[in-house]
């Protein structure tokens, strides 16, 4: 697979997973040279987790970036003012980063390669306890009549698919960053499912079947 030559970077604390809904407000200017670049070309730009340092750049600060992340595009954005931006994004497909470079703006490029989508695996019976939970979080989401945009997921809810209902937990639950990340590295959504309701077992949140 070639791989695609100077993908622009967005470092964050946090770990995104495909279909996952990321908010953002842009204000440094190599951000905001980004995101106006990507509009225009109507493209596409990563987000990649912090191992070590800042979401703002701070001088001479060693940066450490995860070597997986994940592709987004953007949705709806708004001009709040010249120096503010603010964007609703989802996350298409997972990449491993091949090499990564600061530009003198601090902006962070990268040569990449896209990851395959998640096969689409129906939930057996024995992991439906952790679709059941998701669905009804998603209930009582809706009964608190929060609109669609402020919802942490987009329709369609796919409470049929191991790989949906598992990032959309990989999402929800406090696990620190080495795990999400080793479960954004799965290639397997079943197995990804499986140590999910594993913690949620652990945790309480679904009873052992």
């Amino acid at each position: 697979m070639m791989s695609q030559a100077a993908t622009p970077l967005f470092p964050l604390a946090t770990v995104l997973y495909p279909q996952g809904v990321l908010n953002l407000q842009i204000f440094e200017v190599r951000y905001l040279d980004m995101m106006k670049k990507c509009l225009r070309d109507n493209t596409s730009f990563g987000v990649v987790s912090l191992i070590d340092g800042n979401e703002v750049r701070r001088p001479d600060e060693q940066i450490q970036l995860a070597k997986i992340g994940t592709l987004i595009k953007i949705e709806h954005h708004e001009f709040v003012t010249p120096t503010l931006i603010e964007v609703s994004t989802i996350g298409t497909q997972r990449f491993k980063m091949d090499t990564a470079r600061q530009e003198k703006n601090g902006l962070w490029m990268a040569e990449i390669q896209p990851m395959p989508a998640d096969s689409v695996v129906e939930i057996p019976n024995y992991l439906q306890g952790s679709a059941n939970a998701l669905a009804k979080l998603i209930n009582t989401i809706d009964e608190q009549g929060i609109s669609e945009e402020q919802l942490p997921f987009r329709k369609p809810f796919k409470l049929m698919d191991c790989g949906w209902v598992a990032n959309r937990w990989c999402e929800l639950l406090p696990l620190d960053k080495p795990t999400k990340l080793q479960l954004l590295a799965l290639d397997n959504p079943l197995l990804r499912l499986e140590l999910i309701d594993d913690i949620l077992q652990e945790q309480g949140l679904v009873k052992p079947q």
